[in-house]
């Protein structure tokens, strides 16, 4: 007989300012140029929905969305590597795009690193749809990246 290990999955929840910690240690784990903590601060001072995915070992993701005036921009979608490819990421844009549905919402923005292939094929699994380019947008190591604007109506 074998013994099988199994991890309760991680619950989403409101993010609050003891978690940024955590949340500093998975974004510098991730990124070469990191938000900084000033700029998680602000986006719980300001009210934006900053929600965090809780394992048994603490944060192991989270995400930031603005909503006003019919529209929401996915600003921060993160998932600590041991944890991705688990569907959290997919899951965690679905639940805030449903928040977003919920305060009215009409349509859903974002922008992503060309380079992130990875990322790009979350979002155009989900049906965003690129309607744009950011040139020169995002720091990159010789200068800068540019972003893909991506955008979905919500029903």
């Amino acid at each position: 007989m074998s013994a099988v290990i199994s991890e309760d999955p991680p619950v989403l929840r409101q993010m609050v300012e003891a978690d940024l910690t955590e949340v500093m240690r998975i974004e510098q784990g991730l990124y070469q140029f990191p938000w900084t903590e000033s700029i998680f601060r602000d986006c719980l001072r300001v009210g934006y929905f900053c929600v965090a995915w809780e394992g048994s070992e603490g944060v192991v993701g989270y995400g930031i969305m603005s909503v006003g005036a019919g529209e929401c921009h996915l600003l921060n979608i993160s998932v600590d590597v041991p944890y991705q490819r688990r569907g959290l990421g997919r899951n965690l844009v679905e639940q805030l795009l449903e928040l977003a549905r919920r305060h009215r919402a009409r349509i859903a923005f974002l922008e992503v690193r060309r380079s992130n292939e990875a990322a790009q094929r979350l979002y155009f699994g989900l049906g965003f749809e690129e309607i744009s380019t950011r040139k020169e947008y995002y720091p990159a190591s010789e200068g800068r990246e540019e972003a893909l604007i991506l955008a979905k109506f919500l029903n």
